[in-house]
């Protein structure tokens, strides 16, 4: 195996993020020395690094060239662009670029899964997680959710189960025989990414040197394109080939299925919304592909709740429902959650949203919109960017806040329907996060029902 990091090799570490702190404890752990580097001349983790790292070396400012080509490995948190141009001609110098994952891969011994796709991946991670627990193994569950990975090695670990977004893949050379899983594309992102074509590259890195394949045959995006010898499987909402995961009719009912094999009847998965149905099937590929018991992981979709802010069920009230999915900062998002819980036979949704658009065009709204929803109330700083693009497809308000917007929504909606927060954007133009934002919905929301 070769070692990334050399024992006689100068490392800088870009970024005082969690994951530059992760790789600080990794290194330190091996005997590794380093330097920090941040483009921010007041990082908010400063404090922190001098306090637990007084002997390491600083550089704060913009990145300069001549820095970058003084080390041999630079270590760059997947925050940081690698179009930035020190990075760029550092790497023309002869300098090796790493991320996170790299380190993380090399050093492990335990079987892993990865985890990629504009939605639902973190819900995925933390149900195949749940599911290897159920199946009795100790397993490491994070990455881009919750605990960067290298904080996760552990010699009594039996598996890992990591999510990785577009930013960390970017650097990705080998997966090392993981089983990984591209659960869909669609445009995120774009703010950083020139195009789709760069995002959908930076996605399929996934597939390099994977042992075993999970891929959705119902988005030809995430279709691998592999060397033979690489084992495959597909999951979809319709009827799976044999070897693959979806949905089979039985009786008049829907079942998640295995080949012609019903495991279990739709209605029994405790997430609801059809996209988590998607979610569930990848779920059980990904077990299925490790070696997980069939009967515990369908004892956890039964139980799994789902994840705070993810399509989460805050209340209902005089038969209205009240659904948070402040996650949902893509359009790819917005668009499975209403899919996911709009009604064939009339517009029962109301639609919650708006924030920071990153960049995209919101012309995929149009058509689930016009099907699903019979208002959408819009705030934030790209409302009237998304109204203009939503134009004729329904009844459309815009407010000033979120607050304003729930009130709005409890006013219009009629027993039967649901209310809906799916932002589609990125909430930094009125909170810390899209967790915030969040809980500040379902306060609302109680407040409303009160």
């Amino acid at each position: 195996m070769t070692d990334l990091i050399a024992t006689n090799r100068n490392i800088a570490i870009l970024g005082m993020g969690a994951t530059g702190l992760s790789v600080a404890r990794f290194l330190s752990s091996i005997g590794k020395s380093f330097v920090f580097a941040d483009s921010r001349s007041a990082p908010p983790r400063l404090a922190e690094v001098r306090e637990c790292y007084p002997h390491v070396s600083v550089v704060l400012g913009p990145f300069e060239t001549d820095l970058l080509v003084g080390f041999d490995s630079v270590v760059v948190s997947p925050g940081i662009s690698l179009q930035e141009p020190a990075l760029v001609a550092a790497q023309k110098q002869g300098v090796k670029l790493l991320g996170d994952v790299e380190l993380f891969l090399e050093h492990t011994k335990a079987p892993v899964i990865l985890i990629t796709g504009s939605n639902g991946k973190s819900t995925v991670t933390q149900l195949v997680g749940e599911m290897a627990e159920a199946s009795g193994l100790s397993v490491g569950i994070g990455g881009n959710l919750g605990t960067p990975m290298l904080d996760l090695l552990n010699n009594q670990q039996q598996l890992y189960v990591i999510e990785l977004s577009s930013f960390q893949l970017e650097l990705v050379t080998d997966t090392r025989g993981a089983i990984a899983a591209l659960l869909n594309i669609s445009p995120d992102h774009m703010d950083r990414y020139a195009g789709l074509q760069q995002y959908h590259a930076a996605k399929h890195r996934i597939f390099r040197g994977a042992s075993q394949v999970i891929f959705n045959r119902q988005d030809p995006l995430t279709n691998p394109l592999l060397s033979v010898g690489v084992k495959l499987c597909s999951i979809g909402l319709n009827k799976p080939d044999l070897g693959s995961f979806g949905l089979l009719e039985e009786e008049g009912e829907s079942w998640l299925g295995h080949g012609l094999k019903p495991l279990m009847r739709s209605v029994e998965v405790a997430i609801k919304g059809r996209h988590n149905l998607a979610n569930a099937l990848a779920a059980l590929a990904l077990g299925h592909a490790a070696g997980l018991d069939m009967a515990a992981m369908l004892r956890t979709l039964r139980h799994f709740k789902g994840l705070p802010h993810r399509c989460e069920h805050v209340l209902t009230v005089d038969n209205i429902t009240y659904i948070d999915d402040s996650k949902g900062t893509n359009i790819g998002a917005t668009v499975a959650a209403i899919n996911g819980f709009g009604e064939s036979d009339r517009a029962n949704l109301i639609l919650i949203a708006g924030g920071q658009g990153k960049g995209q065009s919101f012309s995929e709204l149009q058509a689930p919109i016009a099907k699903f929803v019979k208002l959408v109330v819009l705030f934030g700083e790209d409302a009237e960017l998304i109204a203009e693009a939503l134009a004729g497809t329904t009844q459309i308000e815009r407010l000033n806040s979120l607050q304003s917007a729930v009130d709005c929504a409890r006013a219009a909606a009629q027993p039967g329907d649901i209310v809906l927060l799916s932002p589609a954007c990125a909430s930094f133009d009125m909170f810390s996060g899209f967790e915030e934002r969040g809980r500040c919905f379902q306060q609302t929301v109680m407040a409303v029902a009160a």
